[in-house]
C-alpha cells in the first residue's frame, strides 16, 4: 500500500484508507499486492455488526407499521382534520358501538338456545351455528364500515382440501368468516378473545394451539389430518406464516399445511391503507385497542381473492410446494416475498448459535478461494 501523494486530488484525500482498518500483521510486507479475504476477516466484528444491522432492518420492517405522511399541519387543512376527528369519534364511533351491541344481542339470544336445545340434532345445530358465526362476523365488519370486495368463487365444503392465506391481523379471520364459516388454526389468546375461542368458535371446529408448548404441535397436526378427511367439517383455514405481517411482505410459509396430501386453496388478502392500517402488532397493542382503532377510522377497505386450487406436483417437496403457493398469493396481492421465518419474531437465535454459523460460512468461503 503506497502512501498518498501530495498531488492527490481533494476527492482522494476524502477517500477512506483501508490500512486504518487492518491489523499491522495483515499489511506488513505482503507476499503479493492482492488483499485476501483472511485479511478482511481481521475486521470481521465490525463487518458482522454492520451485516447484522442490515439483516435486522430487513427482518423487522416486516413487522412494523408504516405511518402515513402527515398532511394536516397547515392552516388550510387542519380545521378539516379537526372536523373529521369530531365526526369519527363523536358520531361514527357511537353508531358503530350500537351496531356491534345489537349484533351481539341478536347473536347470543339465538346461539345459546340453538347450542343447548339442538344438542341432540348435530346436523341442524352445526348448520345454524355456522350461520350465526357468519352473522356476528358481518356485524364486526359493519362496525368498522368495512368495504370488502371478494373475487372468485365462494369456498365450498369438500373433503381433503385446506385454505391458506397471508396474515395481517386477527381481523383476517373475521373478514373471511363472514362469507364462509371456516375452521381456523389459531394461537390461543388470553382474555375475552380466549373466551370466544373456547366457547363460540369451538362450534365451527376451530383448532387452537399454544406457540410455547412443543406438545401442542403433535396434537394440532393430528387434529388437522382428522379434520380434512371429513366432508361434514367446515373448510379448514390456515395462516401458514404463523404470525401477523404488515401486508407489505410475506414471510416463509410453514410446511405443515402442505404435507396433508390434499388440495391447497390459496387466498390473497390486501388492505388499502387509505383510511387505516389494518396491521396488528400484538407486541405493542392489545386486540381490544386494535379494534377501537379500526372503529374510530373512516373505513376498512380490503380485497380478497379466492385463487385457483393447487396440488403438489410429482417430485415436489412440501417446502417447494409452500413456496410456490406463497408466490401465487404474493403476486396476486402485490406484496413482496422475503426469506425470513416469522417465528424469529418470537424467538431470535442465540448469539453463540449466530457466531457458529458465521464461522462456518467464513471457513467455507476461505476454502473456495484457496481451491481457486
Amino acid at each position: 500500500m503506497g502512501e498518498l501523494n501530495s498531488s492527490s486530488s481533494e476527492i482522494d484525500l476524502d477517500r477512506p484508507n483501508i490500512e486504518d482498518y487492518l491489523t499491522a500483521d495483515s499489511i506488513s510486507k505482503p507476499q503479493d499486492e492482492n488483499l485476501h479475504l483472511r485479511d478482511l476477516l481481521d475486521i470481521s466484528p465490525a463487518l458482522t455488526e454492520a451485516a447484522g444491522a442490515i439483516i435486522d432492518d430487513s427482518f423487522t420492517r416486516c413487522f412494523k407499521s408504516i405511518p402515513p405522511e402527515p398532511w394536516n399541519w397547515n392552516i388550510y387543512l387542519f380545521p378539516l382534520w379537526c372536523f373529521g376527528v369530531v365526526v369519527r369519534y363523536g358520531i361514527l364511533f357511537p353508531l358503530r358501538v350500537l351496531v356491534l351491541t345489537i349484533g351481539w344481542i341478536i347473536f347470543l339470544s339465538s346461539f345459546i338456545p340453538v347450542h343447548f336445545l339442538l344438542s341432540g340434532n348435530d346436523k341442524w345445530r352445526r348448520k345454524l351455528e355456522r350461520y350465526l358465526v357468519e352473522l356476528i362476523c358481518s356485524f364486526f365488519v359493519a362496525s368498522w364500515t368495512g368495504v370488502v370486495k371478494y373475487h372468485g368463487p365462494r369456498p365450498s365444503i369438500r373433503p381433503k382440501q385446506v385454505f391458506v392465506a397471508n396474515h395481517t391481523s386477527m381481523i383476517d379471520f373475521i373478514v373471511l368468516e363472514q362469507m364462509t364459516a371456516f375452521a381456523v388454526i389459531m394461537q390461543k389468546h388470553p382474555g375475552w378473545v380466549g373466551l370466544l375461542q373456547s366457547t363460540i368458535l369451538e362450534s365451527v371446529g376451530c383448532i387452537w394451539f399454544n406457540r410455547s408448548e412443543a406438545k401442542d404441535r403433535e396434537t394440532v397436526a393430528r387434529k388437522i389430518k382428522e379434520h380434512v378427511q371429513s366432508s361434514d367439517n367446515n373448510p379448514l383455514l390456515i395462516f401458514p406464516e404463523g404470525t401477523c405481517v404488515n401486508n407489505h411482505y410475506t414471510v416463509m410459509f410453514k410446511k405443515g399445511a402442505f404435507e396433508l396430501d390434499c388440495t391447497v386453496c390459496p387466498i390473497a388478502i390486501k388492505y388499502n391503507k387509505i383510511f387505516v392500517d389494518a396491521f396488528w402488532n400484538s407486541r405493542q397493542q392489545s386486540f381490544t385497542m386494535h379494534l377501537l382503532r379500526l372503529m374510530t377510522s373512516w373505513a376498512v377497505v380490503c380485497d380478497v381473492w379466492y385463487l385457483e386450487p393447487q396440488n403438489i406436483k410429482p417430485g415436489e417437496t412440501a417446502i417447494e410446494f409452500a413456496e410456490r403457493v406463497r408466490d401465487i398469493i404474493s403476486v396476486r396481492a402485490g406484496i413482496k416475498k422475503v426469506p425470513w421465518d416469522g417465528y424469529l419474531k418470537y424467538s431470535r437465535p442465540s448469539p453463540k448459535h449466530t457466531e457458529q454459523k458465521q464461522k462456518i460460512f467464513a471457513d467455507s468461503v476461505l476454502r473456495r478461494l484457496e481451491e481457486k
